[in-house]
């Protein structure tokens, strides 16, 4: 399995304008094959600055994600929403253990 994790930055006061396409990047990627977790979440101490956890089964499943037409929607969006700061790394992970 791969884990992408990381983080984007949006403008302070920003993320109801983001939102949205927030939204349809999340579900779009969530309906992808091979996808078992994709979620944003903004921090509760750093306004604007959104933590990214992503879950691929395969490596073909996620450069698939990477060639999908909805990440190159979210991408064309950046410059507008005015998203920094893109630090994502990629982990490769054994299966889940309770804890």
């Amino acid at each position: 399995m791969l884990l992408i994790t990381g983080t984007i930055r949006l403008p302070p006061g920003a993320l109801a304008r983001a939102r949205p396409a927030m939204r349809a990047m999340v579900e779009a990627s969530r309906a992808e094959p091979g996808c078992l977790d994709y979620s944003y979440a903004e921090d509760v101490l750093d306004p604007g600055l959104m933590h990214i956890t992503e879950l691929w089964d395969t490596r073909a499943h996620l450069q698939a994600h990477f060639r999908s037409n909805h990440i190159a929607a979210w991408r064309a969006q950046w410059a507008a929403l005015a998203i920094s700061g893109r630090n994502l790394k990629l982990y490769e992970v054994s299966e889940p253990e309770e804890t």
